[in-house]
């Protein structure tokens, strides 16, 4: 795997890439947009972390396999383990970073597998289906009830969100996941995306930042 987690610096992290957990309609006016009924409790899946790849330099969508829709997210990077029923002292002191990410989604086929009821890992967890920037440590963010998320795409606003309006803020959103299956140094959390979800296109150029603290280029190839 040639991804490896990385500080702002260009610091490489000596955590191994691990697993991706992400949350599921954790912001309701995104749940609103897809025609999807707002979760009563936390909506779980994993991401491999083969699927995870930079966001510097450019990344490659499967433009032969349908829609491909972008998906803004804050990432938490996991730097101690975690299991069942930690503390909030214990998930604030694991956690390592904070940076932007895309949660890439095959939309068509996630589609055609809902229709059927069926799991719709394949549209998650393809090659590339995690896109990742470099992290800022963790004290970057005194208060993780306070952190910006924000898309441009081609020169346009598209993601505008904060962890403020999560439906389930990060740290007992992280203790909920540990209590479901433990968490290792090197895994990484994706906390739900805001609305304005859509499709990517080969040539799109994306700011991708954490509002107020960074911002990064990169472009779909």
């Amino acid at each position: 795997m040639s991804y490896q987690h990385k500080y702002v610096d260009g610091t490489n992290i000596h955590f191994p890439v691990g697993k991706v957990v992400c949350i599921g309609r954790n912001y309701a006016e995104h749940a609103k947009e897809l025609d999807n009924p707002v979760p009563t409790e936390p909506l779980l899946f994993i991401k491999p972390g083969s699927c995870v790849v930079a966001l510097e330099g450019g990344f490659a969508i499967p433009t032969e396999r349908g829609s491909v829709h972008y998906e803004a997210e804050i990432a938490v990077l996991i730097g101690k383990p975690l299991s069942t029923k930690p503390s909030r002292e214990e998930v604030l002191d694991a956690i390592s970073g904070f940076a932007p990410a895309l949660d890439l989604t095959l939309r068509d086929k996630q589609a055609e597998l809902k229709a059927k009821g069926l799991p719709w890992e394949i549209a998650k967890s393809f090659d590339g289906a995690a896109v990742i920037a470099p992290f800022v440590v963790s004290s970057t963010f005194p208060d993780v009830t306070d952190i910006g998320i924000r898309l441009t795409i081609n020169g346009e606003v598209r993601q505008d969100g904060n962890s403020a309006i999560m439906l389930n803020p990060i740290i007992p959103m992280i203790q909920y996941m540990a209590g479901c299956f433990s968490l290792q140094a090197g895994d990484v959390i994706l906390t739900g995306t805001p609305a304005g979800v859509g499709p990517l296109n080969v040539g799109d150029e994306l700011v991708l930042e954490l509002a107020g603290v960074n911002s990064f280029e990169s472009v779909v190839r």
